[in-house]
Order: C-alpha cells, then structure tokens, then sequence
C-alpha cells in the first residue's frame, strides 16, 4: 500500500470514528459528560493543523483537518442545543406547582 492510500485509509477511519461520536451524541439527544473544551481544543486544533497542512501542501491533512474543524463545529453546536433544552426543562421543573406531578 502506498503512502497516499494510507493516508487516505487512516483519514477515513478518523472520520467516520469521531462522526459516529458526534451521530450518537446528536441521536440520543444528550451531551451530558461530554466537555465544552473537547470542541474547543478540537477546533483550535483543526484550524492549526490545516492551515500548517495547506502551507506544507499535504492533501490528505488539509482534507481531514477540514473535515475535522466541521465535525468539531457541529459536536459544539449538539453541545449547546442540549444544554440550552437541559436548563429550559429544569427551569420548567422549578416553576411548577408544588402538588404538580412530575414526568
């Protein structure tokens, strides 16, 4: 196997890796454990390393990274609406009756 085809194949395997993350997590309609710092260091990263993989003319570490940044984005994004819909219910839960029943 050349050079290129493995760095492909190891691209993919990333990919596919840290987006069924992402799907699970976007899924189960929870982020609870999950830190907001992953995403930061994530993109911090991602935008590092593509840009650095631009300027050395890397293709597979351009396309990766890049694809990496936008995984990142999005995990922070699932991140955010769950936490966001987390409050609201616990916010709903204080405000009600005393006798209410609840869910």
């Amino acid at each position: 196997m050349g050079a290129e085809a493995l760095g492909w194949f190891s691209s993919f395997v990333l990919l596919l890796t840290i987006g069924k993350q992402v799907h699970t997590q976007w899924k189960s309609g929870s982020s609870e454990g999950v830190s907001k710092w992953l995403f930061f260091g994530q993109m911090t990263a991602s935008v590092g390393f593509t840009v650095y993989s631009w300027l050395v003319g890397n293709w597979v570490f351009v396309v990766t990274n890049g694809l990496m940044l936008l995984s990142a984005i999005l995990g922070a994004v699932i991140l955010m609406k769950h936490r966001r819909a987390s409050r609201r219910d616990r916010a709903s839960r204080a405000r009600a009756p005393a006798g209410a029943a609840r869910a």
